[in-house]
């Protein structure tokens, strides 16, 4: 279930729940759904049940609580919990996110062209290169373009190119050990540290549709520190002499998964993704 879908779920859950009188209130016309900020708070998060409340004069915990029992009951939603005045936290289940790993496999994002951006300028190509010049533009003026230059974590511009080359050269020896990657196992993308990652990949076709370069940017940035976080979590490759596993295969999927969408997102700021760097 990506972001756009929970969207529409959780807009039909209220209106669903308005239809049945157990909230006297005006459906709204969009509902948005947020990475949380913090790890164990669910994948997404809504504020729908605060926004509702202000038409129905009840508590917005109470409403809450009416949404999260509907909700919790839809198909590919594993749990629904109330945070703070009344913020409904939504854990997807694990089968939710093979799905979506699976189909960034089998039809990666199609690369559209690239973004507008304002000419970088001759002086600005020359000092920086092609890259790292449009990368600049999506910063404020002269804010550490050097830095664009320099390899390190630092660089938001080294980080996104350097995960998807990462992600290049895990699926690069994989194939010299003999196997390929494969989307079926649910456990292995319920670890906590798959979480940001596998948000950040479902987010990528609402992020896209916006057409904002430096909104793309961010997005591209958060999807690749949450990719190296999660590769340090667990070994996507075997060790020594040991076999290749389902769970091995599972990783590798994440982990091709994420170079489709990096490479994606490089692609529409007009930036190359690199295959070594």
């Amino acid at each position: 279930m990506t972001p756009a879908e929970l969207s529409r779920t959780v807009l039909h859950t209220v209106q669903c729940a308005v239809e049945a009188d157990e909230l006297p209130a005006a459906v709204p016309t969009r509902v948005t759904v947020r990475v949380p900020p913090r790890p164990g708070c669910g994948d997404f998060a809504t504020n729908v049940a605060l926004r509702v409340a202000q038409d129905t004069g009840r508590p917005a915990r109470e409403v809450a609580e009416v949404l999260r029992k509907r909700l919790a009951a839809e198909p590919g939603i594993a749990g629904v919990e109330i945070a703070g005045p009344g913020f409904l936290n939504i854990t997807l289940e694990g089968i939710s996110y093979v799905r979506l790993v699976r189909e960034l496999l089998s039809a990666p994002p199609r690369a559209t062209e690239p973004l507008p951006l304002p000419d970088p300028g001759p002086a600005l190509l020359a000092r920086l290169g092609s890259d790292a010049a449009r990368w600049s533009l999506l910063w404020p003026a002269g804010a550490g373009r050097a830095e664009l230059l320099v390899q390190r974590d630092s660089n938001p511009l080294f980080r996104v190119r350097y995960a998807h080359a990462r992600t290049q050269q895990l699926l690069r020896n994989a194939r010299d050990l003999g196997f390929r990657s494969e989307a079926a196992e649910p456990a292995e993308y319920e670890r906590p540290a798959a979480g940001p990652l596998l948000a950040a990949l479902a987010d990528h076709p609402r992020v896209t549709a916006a057409r904002d370069p430096e909104r793309l940017a961010r997005h591209l940035d958060r999807t690749a520190g949450a990719f190296l976080t999660w590769q340090r979590d667990g070994d996507v490759l075997p060790r020594g002499d040991e076999k290749p596993s389902a769970v091995h295969r599972a990783r590798l999927a994440l982990a091709e998964a994420t170079g489709n969408v990096l490479a994606d997102g490089l692609h529409q700021l007009g930036i190359t993704a690199p295959a070594h760097l």
